[in-house]
This record gives C-alpha cells, structure tokens and sequence, in this order.
C-alpha cells in the first residue's frame, strides 16, 4: 500500500500539493487524472523518495519513505514522462541491470531479474542493442522493464504515452495489462483518459494539488468536468445514459 496523509509540498514557495491524503491498496490499477500542472507528477515522486514533504507523510507498506528509502524504492518503480530521463547506461540490458545492481544483488541474480523484466515487456534477448537505436515505443518498454527488475510491489507512471505512435501505445498498453493481472499495482498519471480507463479498478483526479475525484471510473467520469481531462467517448455517452 501507498499511503499520502496530509501531504503539502511547495516549489519555491508556490504549492504543489496541499493537506493531499490517498491511499493505494497493493494490486490495484489507479489511473491518476488531471491537467498539466495539477499536481500529478509531484505526488507521483513522493512515491519513491525522489522529493520529500514540507509537511505529512508518504509510507509504503506502513513504513515512512524517508525512513528506508532503499525499501521504498524497491517496492515502487518509477517509469518517467520521457524515458531518456531515466537511463543510465548505453545498452538494454546494461539499463536495466543497473537497479538491482545498486540493491547489491548477486550476479546470478541480476541476470535473472533482467531476463525476467525484459520478457515481461516482449524484450527478450535484446539485452545488446543499444538504447539510441530503438523506437520509442520500444524505449519506453526498456523503462518499464528497468522499474520491474527492482521487482516493485506498485509500478508508477507518469504520461507514459508521451509522443508514442498507435502502435506503440497498444503495445505499453498490452504489457501494463498482463502486469495489473498478475498483481503489480499500477499508478498511471495522465490528462488524457483514452484507453487507460477501461483498464483501471480507480480513477483519482486532482486538481490544484489536492485531490476532488475518487470513485470507480464509471462513476467518476461523471464528476470530471472542468478539469481538462480528456474523455473517451465510449464512457461519455455511457455516462449521459444514465
């Protein structure tokens, strides 16, 4: 579980995030809507450590995320807006192997892990290409699969389809499916709803840091207007039906 109680982040003394609290139960599929600028990816990075509340707390699995950061890290994975901001290394499997190295695992171990993530996202064997030469969608797949080999009990997402074409969306979008029903969590952020929708157990939407939808998709859809999210039109007419 990912819990947030009455967090308030400020950058550069304008808020961010303001009293926010939300919890996350282990297996779920949350899509987390809301404009740019609304907020999402600051909550999303106080999943893992990556920024710290001015106020409240973050715990994953019960335990403060400042108080073991290498836990919290472990438990969540991370998969950035643009997935060149996150490698580190030249080649695919170079990348991926580079979080359960930093865990001190044993080599065989490691193999296993990146082996294990690479086939999770229809990567296998391509541990030797280097990451420039791929296609986007194919990159962001490699960024998936770098947050899986930490083994996470949560994956989290922020725009993931971000400048994909078609085809590769589908693709990211066949492999969070397989990962939510094997049980990975997943934390999605977008604005635009297209897709994930019919996928999620949640809809969360925020708004000027805080958070003012949280309901089942079918139900939630209902209470988005205003927010500048985009809605498939499937649920919108579903939703004028009722």
């Amino acid at each position: 579980m990912i819990e947030f109680r009455d967090v308030s982040y400020a950058f550069e003394d304008v808020p961010v995030l303001e009293d926010l609290s939300l919890s996350i139960e282990s297996g779920e599929f949350v899509v987390l809507a809301g404009a740019n600028g609304s907020g999402k990816t600051t909550l999303l990075r106080h999943c893992n450590g990556l920024l710290t509340p001015d106020s409240g707390t973050v715990l994953v699995d019960g335990t403060p995320v400042t108080d073991d950061l290498v836990a919290a890290r472990s438990r969540v994975g991370m998969v950035f807006q643009h997935p060149r901001d996150q490698f580190v290394a030249a080649t695919v499997g170079a990348d991926v192997a580079f979080g359960p190295e930093n865990l001190g695992l044993e080599r065989a171990e490691i193999d296993r892990r990146v082996e294990t993530a690479l086939a999770a996202v229809n990567m296998a064997g391509r541990e030797d290409e280097r990451i420039d030469a791929l296609s986007g969608g194919e990159q962001a797949r490699v960024a998936i699969a770098g947050a899986l080999a930490m083994d996470p009990d949560h994956l989290v997402l922020d725009e993931p389809f971000t400048g994909l074409d078609d085809p590769a969306r589908r693709s990211v979008l066949e492999r969070l499916e397989s990962l939510s029903v094997a049980g990975t969590g997943v934390v999605l952020a977008t604005h635009d709803l297209r897709d994930v929708l019919a996928l999620a157990d949640r809809l969360v939407a925020v708004r000027d840091g805080r958070v003012v939808v949280d309901d089942a998709p079918e139900r939630a859809i209902a209470e988005l207007e205003g927010l500048e999210v985009r809605v498939p039109e499937a649920f919108r007419t579903e939703t004028d039906r009722c």
